[in-house]
């Protein structure tokens, strides 16, 4: 496939883009990437939204989002714009709309953008089997044009912004019953409505392609970059990014610099939000982390040659190499990505007992690893491996490179049979990024395009911690389970309980069954597509009341919040998925 999704995968060159306004904002063109987040009280709420709103912009948030699930709840956006205007607030607003076309007209007419689900805007989710014939397909397309359409007009009179955003658990049958769950089926869903604004004349488009697996979120906004390019000129939109459903704590933030920092890596971004099922005003913090760490350009990288790429930008595959023994442990050769830590660190973690360590053990000492460290870009290093035996390889600490520049370039240049060892930093901590923060970016966004073999922690200085924060970014990026895995969305005005507690009382009872998948979700209108991979989900179905699902499947329907964490519990041992602590 044409390596068209950036201009260079050695060299952070930022993707040019025409600029788009919302209201006093500008995204894209030479703009700084901006930072969003979205309000969590219900948009009925006016005295709730509006501080809530004022926190976040005291915090620094440059576009805050609302959700508009009726047009009853879009009509109150225009008293929450008027006393955020009287309180001397000016920061853009967004509805965020689902299902409701004639929401989104009536949203339209306070806010300066508008968030659109090309997955449910028209279409409703249904079964993926039924096939399309093309007049059908055609018939299809014909309603979206009518259904669409007024929006965009509107928005093109009233200079109103608006944003294509794909979500990966909410594609329409339609679409589904095309692609499948797709990257593919994620960019047709938007490029869709995109060709109806484009035929209008109406150029204001942001566009996003959200999921809850990292590895699903980068290869589709990959694809969607190159679907951009291939179409030509006047397409070239800005793009926000954002990984949905990341959840809370470390662990989100670190999946989401996986998913984020890979793509701004590529220069692709133009605004983002952290997503956590936290307070709204802690996302504005790590969002600013993340858009700070690639504001400054990228000093220009000159090759002698143009290395071929070292992995598929579309398709997840694991770097293959051979098997070899380091320190004592197998490595390579599809074995697990392996735990390195100094040897100072593996000597503070001899103390812990092995039922501690069991599901995190820390396997390689980094001084007796034998690690073969070069500098990718001289020829002479790399031609030493090219006849030498299977080893592990590392970039050599202090070059002037951005980590996942220079670990890209190690493996478009070495041999396959080498094993390679990523870093979390070049060999002192990162002065932009904490610790979670450049794990994930610096190795996370690798292991999710199939590179590195053993994975070696220097940023935390708390032996414990940096063991733990090891096993939490190969789990964040999918290549390593060893804990329960969580899907959680953020709240919102959709949210039909309290979220934030009900995460906790799951975590706690559920934290310490490796390899099981939950998802905790707000609502149904991204909860059962997100749960596509989840063994089980905890999905809002009516105020207070709780639909526990099995897979795709609802099993429990209305369970009363204060008893549905048990009613779950109960439910993963029917399914012989519980083990005892």
């Amino acid at each position: 496939m044409s390596m068209l999704h950036c201009a260079d995968l050695f060299n952070r060159v930022r993707r040019s883009t025409r600029e788009v306004l919302v209201g006093n904002v500008g995204i894209g063109g030479s703009n700084p990437v901006r930072v969003q987040s979205m309000l969590t009280h219900s948009t009925l709420d006016t005295e709730g939204c509006v501080q809530e709103a004022l926190q976040l912009a005291e915090a620094g948030c440059e576009i805050i989002r609302l959700t508009a699930q009726t047009k009853q709840y879009a009509a109150n956006l225009r008293n929450i714009a008027r006393e955020l205007h009287a309180a001397g607030c000016h920061v853009p607003l967004v509805a965020d709309i689902h299902f409701k076309p004639d929401a989104a007209l009536e949203a339209a007419k306070w806010v300066e953008k508008i968030r659109i689900n090309p997955g449910n805007f028209v279409d409703k989710r249904g079964d993926a089997a039924r096939e399309y014939t093309d007049g059908e397909y055609e018939r299809e397309l014909d309603k979206i044009r009518r259904e669409f359409s007024p929006l965009v007009l509107f928005c093109k009179e009233h200079g109103r912004a608006m944003r294509l955003g794909s979500n990966h658990g909410s594609l329409s049958q339609r679409i589904l019953s095309r692609y499948g769950d797709t990257p593919e089926g994620m960019v047709e869903s938007a490029m869709e409505f995109a060709r109806v604004a484009h035929e209008l004349g109406y150029h204001a488009l942001v566009f996003s392609m959200k999921a809850s697996d990292v590895k699903v979120m980068i290869q589709a906004y990959r694809l969607l970059v190159q679907r951009l390019q291939e179409a030509g000129d006047g397409w070239n939109y800005p793009i926000h990014l954002g990984v949905t459903e990341a959840g809370e704590g470390e662990d989100a933030r670190i999946k989401s610099a996986i998913g984020i920092g890979s793509l701004l890596a590529d220069g692709i971004g133009d605004t983002l939000r952290v997503s956590l099922t936290e307070e709204a005003v802690c996302e504005v913090a790590p969002g600013f982390e993340l858009a700070r760490a690639f504001a400054a350009p990228q000093s220009p990288l000159h090759l002698c040659t143009s290395p071929q790429p070292p992995f598929n930008p579309f398709r997840y595959r694991r770097r293959t190499s051979e098997l070899i023994t380091v320190d004592g442990v197998p490595t390579g050769d599809q074995q697990p990505v392996r735990v390195v830590l100094p040897r100072a660190a593996m000597r503070a973690l001899s103390n812990l007992t092995t039922s501690q360590m069991q599901d995190t053990p820390a396997e390689i000492t980094y001084e007796s690893a034998n690690v073969v460290e070069v500098d990718p870009r001289v020829p002479a290093e790399l031609a030493r491996l090219q006849t030498a035996p299977a080893c592990l390889v590392a970039v050599r600490d202090g070059l002037d490179m951005p980590l996942p520049q220079a670990q890209r370039l190690l493996a478009a240049g070495i041999p396959a049979r080498h094993s390679i060892l990523l870093k979390d930093t070049p060999g002192v901590p990162s002065p932009d990024l904490s610790a979670p923060m450049a794990a994930g970016v610096n190795m996370g966004s690798l292991l999710a395009d199939g590179i590195g073999d053993a994975v070696l922690v220097r940023g935390e200085a708390d032996p414990q911690k940096a063991l733990l924060l090891a096993y939490n970014v190969l789990q964040a990026a999918g290549v390593r389970l060893s804990k329960t895995e969580y899907v959680s969305c953020p709240s919102c005005g959709r949210t039909l309980y309290n979220i934030r507690e009900a995460a906790e009382k799951i975590r706690a009872a559920t934290g310490h069954l490796k390899g099981v998948k939950i998802a905790i979700m707000g609502c149904i209108v991204n909860g059962p597509g997100e749960m596509s991979d989840a063994d089980f989900g905890y999905v809002g179905g009516a105020p207070g009341k709780i639909n526990l699902y099995v897979g795709h499947t609802p099993v429990r329907i209305n369970i009363p919040q204060e008893e549905a964490v048990q009613h779950l519990i109960n439910l993963i041992k029917e399914h012989g998925k519980w083990r005892d602590r």
